[in-house]
């Protein structure tokens, strides 16, 4: 059982690894989320295009799904703020390597890169061990209250940190930024390093990392709402990715003024995000995933924003209403998680999970600035809009989509038979949402 720290400050479920979770997921967002808009500066300002802009951020996201699920076997088998600990120390040295390259005005496309790359193995290993960790720091009726609490300070977080890191690229380039994210990476190790993991069982000897990869793929192919939300956003977040992360930095140089606007923009989309969390502290929808998926339609609404390309306030007003129906998703997606999902199995599904959802971006992100040159800039964006609204449209076509039901009680078996409706018919409705 998590450990609780009573405290007239916070509630009863707020207790000594969540607050640590919360605190130091705080300290990432903001230093990581302002790094991603000053790392496609960075190649922009080296003298790189679009396409070196796609190459660094696949860089960084082709070893992340490569790892994911090894990560994944490593953090239910080793203590996970280990594992935690380990990965923010590689990501800590490998942004500081980053930001002293662009300081120093050395930087080649190459060694960004491959120090992309390296923070890529640093997430593919603490990813899994995070989300399993969050998941078993909460339990009973509120918990769905503590994973928006949470989403809403991370992005809290992240509003800050994307304006913030867009004003400070113009203001002072992109390598302070870079410096700044290694230092966030710092605080989170130390913070991390205090996670209480005693009330987690140790894991019964026998098996090997095979095997538990074998047994997380049941896990995760025996609940037809898990791998079927799963191929929808490793489509959706694939197209989502690479307009934000190339075609967006772009339509922002060419004509929205450059990396101010366009923090602005991500700073509006954090701030819909952070609306979103604090409506699910309160609303509890019934039909957990059928409510969130219904909210991952306006995910297109930004990429065909910019195909317009639509002015500034314009802009942030649609990043403001995207950010808010996809946390709602989120906050769902994590109560489900949490309610289905035995708790030593969490971070095997969760890298299932997080590998499926990205498998398909570093050829994206790869892929974007020929795209662009092929088919054009404004064609590739109104083509993103379109296939989040087909895989999302698709994926309601799954009946356990529609139907899984809120409970108060996670279940302890294993992944129901194919003919096993699980929780997706039951009837339980409740009191008192990754």
């Amino acid at each position: 059982m998590p450990t609780t720290i009573s405290s007239s400050r916070r509630p009863a479920w707020a207790g000594r690894n969540y607050t640590l979770l919360t605190a130091s997921a705080v300290a990432t967002s903001l230093g990581s989320h302002g790094a991603l808009i000053a790392s496609a500066f960075a190649v922009l300002g080296a003298g790189g295009d679009g396409g070196d802009v796609g190459l660094v951020a696949a860089a960084r996201t082709l070893p992340l799904v490569l790892f994911l699920l090894i990560g994944g076997a490593v953090a239910d088998r080793l203590p996970r703020h280990h594992v935690m600990v380990a990965a923010n120390v590689l990501n800590c040295v490998s942004q500081a390597a980053f930001a002293a390259l662009v300081l120093a005005g050395e930087a080649r496309l190459w060694q960004m890169m491959l120090l992309s790359a390296l923070g890529g193995v640093g997430q593919a290993f603490f990813g899994p061990a995070a989300e399993g960790m969050l998941l078993s720091s909460v339990e009973g009726e509120q918990a769905g209250r503590a994973f928006a609490v949470f989403r809403m300070a991370m992005q809290g977080a992240t509003l800050g940190g994307v304006a913030l890191g867009g004003l400070m690229i113009a203001a002072m380039g992109p390598g302070w930024v870079l410096a700044a994210d290694a230092a966030a990476f710092a605080v989170a190790a130390a913070l991390r390093a205090f996670l209480d993991v005693k009330h987690i069982p140790p894991r019964a000897p026998g098996g090997g990392l095979l095997a538990d990869l074998r047994d997380g793929w049941r896990e995760f192919s025996g609940r037809p709402w898990l791998w079927g939300i799963v191929i929808q956003f490793s489509i959706a977040n694939a197209v989502v990715g690479a307009a934000d992360a190339v075609y967006g930095p772009l339509v922002a140089r060419d004509h929205l003024g450059g990396a101010a606007p366009w923090g602005l923009a991500l700073a509006f989309f954090g701030g819909g995000t952070v609306v979103g969390a604090l409506v699910m502290t309160r609303w509890k929808p019934r039909r957990l995933l059928f409510v969130g998926t219904l909210c991952v339609f306006p995910l297109a609404l930004p990429s065909a924003a910019l195909a317009v390309p639509v002015p500034v306030a314009v802009l942030c007003a649609v990043m403001c209403v995207t950010g808010l129906t996809v946390e709602v998703f989120g906050v769902s997606w994590m109560t489900a998680l949490h309610q289905e999902i035995p708790e030593e199995k969490l971070s095997r599904v969760s890298a299932y999970d997080w590998f499926g959802s990205l498998a398909l971006v570093p050829a994206t992100m790869a892929l974007a600035g020929p795209a662009e040159t092929v088919f054009g800039r404004t064609e590739a964006l109104w083509g993103c809009a379109a296939l989040v609204v087909v895989v999302t449209a698709a994926v309601l076509c799954v009946p356990d989509v529609r139907n899984l039901q809120r409970r108060t009680v996670p279940v302890t078996g294993a992944a129901p038979d194919a003919g096993d409706k699980g929780s997706a018919d039951a009837e339980r409705p409740v009191g008192g949402l990754g």
